[in-house]
């Protein structure tokens, strides 16, 4: 069975574990190593038994830990060309990924990454390229897709195969704009490559949630322009508008920003 852990889902750090009986990745490495491994151990789990690290994009808060742990447990790094490339030039990673454990990856390409099935699609987002992620194992699958912009046709089809989701619920649009942020800021989290808001992802699944949905994990929350209740408030109003039940007809969890999640076993 395949299962999944949040080590942290904000702009303080984004880190994401998938395990098989067998095998086990980490998609982004934005959080401190030393806590990282604190929280492995309370779960019976060690950083060792992690074989392949994916990347979604090049901001800091997705990859500050990156190469220290690609250079101690010689572990390769998945990432496109530009992610790569953006990588290298970030002022914020003081020690790079080994160029031999620099895999480059391309979008819209199915590659097989130990037990997982990788295929990589592009999300918009102001970086020097990002990617979502829909990874098969063990009979079910898994995609996520965070710092999203806007949802294009391309990651539409995404969520309607996903069984086990985690998609940006980021900023409540009325407390951006009324909040302390200057304009700039406010217009770049609002913008088609900035972020996604919680109505837009009700939105999102509402128009694209089939009966193959189990779980929804909303991620990646503005600690400025958001609550965890009213993200979960927000995205359940809008698909019980739709007649969607989260609770019923899925199940739907808000990560945090800060903390583990607990295991969930992907069916």
């Amino acid at each position: 069975m395949m299962k999944f852990i949040s080590f942290g889902s904000g702009s303080s750090g984004n880190c994401y574990l998938l395990t098989t009986p067998n095998d086990a990745l980490l998609i982004d490495l934005g959080v401190g190593l030393r806590g990282l491994k604190k929280d492995c151990r309370e779960y019976g789990f060690s950083l060792s038994q992690v074989h392949h690290v994916l990347i979604t994009h090049d901001h800091a808060d997705h990859i500050k830990s990156v190469g220290s742990f690609s250079n101690d447990y010689h572990i390769p790094v998945y990432a496109t060309r530009d992610v790569h490339i953006g990588i290298n030039r970030n002022y914020c990673i003081t020690q790079k990924i080994p160029s031999e454990l620099a895999r480059v990856i391309n979008k819209d390409e199915t590659i097989q990454i130990g037990d997982f099935q990788v295929t990589p699609f592009g999300v918009p987002h102001d970086s020097s390229d990002n990617v979502g992620y829909f990874i098969e194992a063990e009979g079910t699958n898994f995609c996520i897709m965070t710092d999203v912009g806007r949802v294009t046709d391309e990651m539409k089809e995404y969520i309607r195969r996903a069984r086990h989701l985690v998609i940006e619920a980021n900023h409540d649009e009325e407390m951006v704009m009324s909040g302390p942020y200057p304009q700039f800021l406010k217009t770049r989290i609002l913008s088609e490559t900035g972020h996604l808001s919680n109505r837009n992802c009700g939105l999102a699944l509402v128009e694209n949630m089939t009966e193959n949905m189990r779980n929804v994990w909303l991620c990646h929350l503005s600690e400025e322009n958001n609550h965890p209740e009213l993200a979960r408030k927000t995205v359940e109003s809008v698909l019980r508008d739709f007649g969607i039940i989260a609770g019923v007809d899925f199940h739907l969890e808000v990560l945090k920003r800060n903390s583990p999640s607990g295991i969930f076993e992907l069916d």
